[in-house]
């Protein structure tokens, strides 16, 4: 089916939906049965056009909101008002902290001691370029911390006689496991935290729902960072790819166009505020990590020193917010609230009770599905399309939600087996000159070890 007839049967799909919203309600069991419907048929149509990519994915997340109050499933406050969410300010706020990192060189700085430590030696080289990137990543954009290494990754394999793509990929993998260590680690953290906050405020009474600590996701995500060193250290760096045969002239294009890149970019450092930015990226740390005030006002405060310190402009503080992750989050957020409030989760929940009961088998269908839809979409519209069907299902069912939103969160995050799963795969694939099947062949065996460690794991650390 060409795409402009897809895009037809959706529109046309969301377009009845008004009608269908005037239609006589039924009741059964407490659940509206037509809201109901509805809602989840709009959650089906946001899947279709997130999977598909026809229009633009913040367009599709907006259009959510759009849907739910023309159809009258909830009202325009309630699905507007997460554009205010402090986690939506969180993420803003840090987008723009964390720029002033790269800005000021300190990143660059890390990658020259990275080469200057690994000698040239390849294994040296690929295990401390998935310590850094994934140290980085914890507390920084997992898209940002490769745009920057990249370059550096790859000259270091030049300057050692080592093909790029022998470490491309492994950086890749390595950002989105650091990214899983902290909550602004990466956005589906962020997501299914402000879900779980939404949720314990309407909980019912007898389950205990929270949202996650800082670097509570840390207890997972630290355990799966070593077990991707572990897997490149023990098996993994004898299954490397070297795509160096493949159009020899085009990786040469590519590598001249990471060198000048990376040439140009530190031309503009503005290294005489290295020191501020660092300074200011530790002190919010601190600050969040303490919980002396708010996370999103600690990290707007950041934000006000990094431009009063001149580590930032105000039009380069502006650019550095990724505002197709800001409408992803803030649009789908208000589905959370239909899924509750029409029945949806509730009709859902009972729909997989009926055939799945067990909480340990409702944890791995979730991570399972999560892992397999973030594959082919964005990682983002994946946790957001997610969350709001498997947090009300835990509370329907009497289960903790909490290890199915960190099973959400990442799942979302652990994606490798495609170049189009997360940014960082797909900023790589042309510097590395690498063929769809090459994510198949080098990220199936973390893909699997990662499944197997959430849902042994994640109940360990948060009891079903």
């Amino acid at each position: 089916m060409k795409k402009k007839y897809l895009f037809l049967l959706c529109a046309v799909f969301l377009a009845i939906l008004p009608a269908a919203a005037f239609a006589a309600e039924a009741a059964e069991g407490g659940i509206d049965v037509m809201k109901a419907y509805i809602t989840l048929g709009i959650l089906f149509a946001a899947a279709v056009l997130f999977f598909t990519e026809i229009i633009p994915l913040p367009v599709t997340a907006v259009l959510v909101p759009v849907a739910l109050t023309m159809t009258g499933v909830i009202k325009a406050g309630p699905a507007f008002a997460n554009w205010g969410d402090t986690t939506v300010i969180l993420f803003m706020a840090m987008f723009i902290v964390g720029e002033s990192i790269f800005k000021t060189g300190f990143a660059d700085k890390v990658g020259e001691m990275t080469m200057r430590l690994s000698g040239g030696n390849e294994m040296k080289l690929l295990l401390l370029t998935i310590v850094v990137i994934g140290a980085m990543s914890s507390v920084l954009s997992n898209t940002g911390t490769v745009a920057v290494t990249m370059p550096m990754v790859i000259a270091m394999c030049r300057s050692s006689k080592i093909a790029p793509s022998k470490l491309l990929i492994p950086a890749a993998f390595a950002s989105s496991l650091g990214g899983t260590i902290t909550l602004i680690g990466t956005p589906p953290n962020g997501i299914v935290n402000a879900m779980l906050k939404s949720a314990a405020e309407t909980a019912p009474e007898g389950l205990t729902i929270r949202a996650f600590g800082f670097f509570e996701f840390g207890k997972m995500g630290i355990l799966l960072l070593l077990m991707g060193v572990l897997y490149y250290a023990l098996i993994g760096h004898r299954l490397l790819i070297d795509t160096s045969k493949r159009e020899k002239s085009k990786l040469d294009v590519e590598d001249a166009e990471a060198s000048a890149s990376l040439a140009a970019s530190k031309a503009k450092r503005r290294t005489e505020k290295m020191f501020y930015s660092v300074a200011i990226f530790i002190f919010v740390v601190a600050i969040m990590v303490t919980e002396i005030m708010p996370l999103h006002v600690a990290a707007m405060f950041g934000v006000c020193l990094v431009v009063i310190s001149g580590c930032l402009t105000m039009k380069e503080a502006y650019n550095a917010v990724d505002w197709q992750t800001i409408w992803l989050f803030a649009g789908m957020l208000s589905m959370s609230t239909a899924m509750a409030e029409s029945g949806a989760a509730k009709l859902v929940a009972q729909t997989i009770v009926a055939k799945v009961s067990s909480p340990i088998a409702i944890l791995a269908v979730v991570c399972l599905i999560t892992a397999l839809l973030t594959n082919f979409m964005s990682n983002t519209a994946t946790a957001a399309l997610m969350g709001p069907l498997a947090i009300p299902l835990a509370i329907q069912t009497g289960i903790n939600p909490m290890p199915l939103a960190m099973g959400i969160a990442l799942s979302a995050s652990c994606c490798f087996l495609t170049p189009i799963a997360t940014p960082p795969n797909t900023i790589v694939f042309g510097p590395g000159n690498y063929s769809f099947v090459d994510y198949v062949k080098a990220g199936w065996p973390i893909q699997l070890m990662s499944y197997i460690m959430f849902v042994t794991l994640i109940p360990l650390f948060w009891p079903l």
